[in-house]
């Protein structure tokens, strides 16, 4: 099942060869939507490395010290605990990073216009 590679090839020619051009302010856009996510993503990547050792130290000092967590708490727990802190990090963050810079360069588009 799928696409036929041969029309699949004159699908992707039609595209590349139409005739509509498209405006440098789209092709800045899309220059700014990817530096977003890139900015969005590094900053995530921090805050999560900063969450799976904030997490990690209390977890695994609690699994020698803490007899209750020493027989409850199995090596997947603590896999989950930690990762878990460190996704929730991440998305936070990268959210939190690129709704600020969509919206300072909203800010920047309107005074640019006024």
């Amino acid at each position: 099942m799928g696409i036929p590679s041969e029309i699949k090839d004159v699908w992707v020619q039609r595209k590349s060869n139409s005739f509509l051009i498209p405006s440098p302010a789209e092709d800045e856009k899309e220059l700014r939507a990817q530096q977003y996510s890139q900015e969005g993503i590094r900053a995530g990547i921090k805050a999560a490395a900063i969450a799976a050792v904030v997490s990690a130290v209390p977890t695994l000092i609690a699994v020698r010290k803490i007899h209750w967590a020493k027989a409850n708490l199995n090596h997947t727990a603590q896999a989950l605990i930690i990762s878990g802190a460190s996704v929730a990090a991440f998305f936070v963050t990268v959210d939190k990073t690129v709704l600020e810079s969509a919206r300072r360069n909203s800010r920047a588009q309107f005074d640019k216009n006024v």
